[in-house]
């Protein structure tokens, strides 16, 4: 976890949104390193570069559940004075059984949330919150959007196979149905032996544009930078007006 704070720290000062504090090679690891948040020499870090560099700080963490047995995979955000102001659970857990790959039963050692965090406001526009899997699931993206959500973020560590056949497809649709902007800092790169990350963080505009996109080879962690166009935003939901029909389905 410190080398992985040092990796944030570059990207703070590179000013860009960090990706998550560890992924663990097994559940009796993930125990051992978890901290809450006062006590999380990865979170009181970032903390204290968001202070001392005045930038907001968008991050992946791990906390411990009640109980103990478990974690939460959690996603907060800490303004520009380093205070957490915003914290959310992800809600669906990655039980993948990958033929000819690997077997992630997320649901093993992580709690999953109960709630979606209505959207906020922040220097660049009012942010819902959103982790990895979720991706999967237009209602949550759906529900933040109908909240008044004009960016997404999903901070992922997707798996190889998957990041191939879905991660930009997926990315461009929510942003698409949500004629919201999107920004999905991505973890890349091996983690242990059986664990490698897609990586190709991707920023998308509401039209389903990708304005910023890196790799999947880590060497350094690397920025992505895009303008967020209000005046873009407005004219895609004005022009294509997205008219629910409620009245025939429920409306997430």
């Amino acid at each position: 976890m410190a080398h992985n704070l040092i990796q944030c720290q570059i990207l703070v000062q590179k000013a860009v949104r960090a990706a998550s504090d560890y992924i663990a090679s097994s559940s009796t690891e993930s125990l051992f390193l978890v901290r809450p948040v006062h006590e999380s020499d990865f979170v009181l870090g970032l903390q204290k570069e968001a202070r001392l560099a005045k930038l907001p700080i968008n991050v992946g963490i791990h906390e411990p559940a009640q109980g103990g047995e478990k974690v939460k995979n959690t996603l907060i955000w800490i303004d520009e004075s380093g205070k957490i102001t915003q914290k959310y659970q992800k809600l669906h857990l990655f039980d993948v059984d990958i033929k000819g790959g690997p077997v992630l039963k997320e649901s093993r050692n992580v709690e999953k949330g109960t709630k979606i965090v209505p959207p906020f406001e922040t220097p660049v526009g009012r942010l819902g919150l959103s982790i990895c899997f979720d991706l999967r699931f237009p209602e949550v993206s759906l529900a933040l959007r109908r909240q008044g959500a004009e960016i997404i973020t999903y901070p992922s560590a997707f798996t190889v196979p998957t990041g191939q056949a879905h991660w930009e497809t997926l990315l461009r649709a929510r942003a698409i149905e949500t004629q919201s902007y999107i920004v999905a800092a991505a973890q890349c790169g091996p983690h242990n032996p059986k664990r490698f990350s897609y990586g190709h963080s991707l920023i998308v505009n509401p039209w389903g544009e990708v304005v910023a996109k890196l790799g999947g080879e880590y060497e350094e962690p690397e920025i992505a930078v895009a303008d967020i166009d209000f005046d873009l935003l407005t004219k895609v939901r004005t022009e294509m007006p997205l008219l629910r029909r409620t009245d025939v389905y429920p409306e997430v």
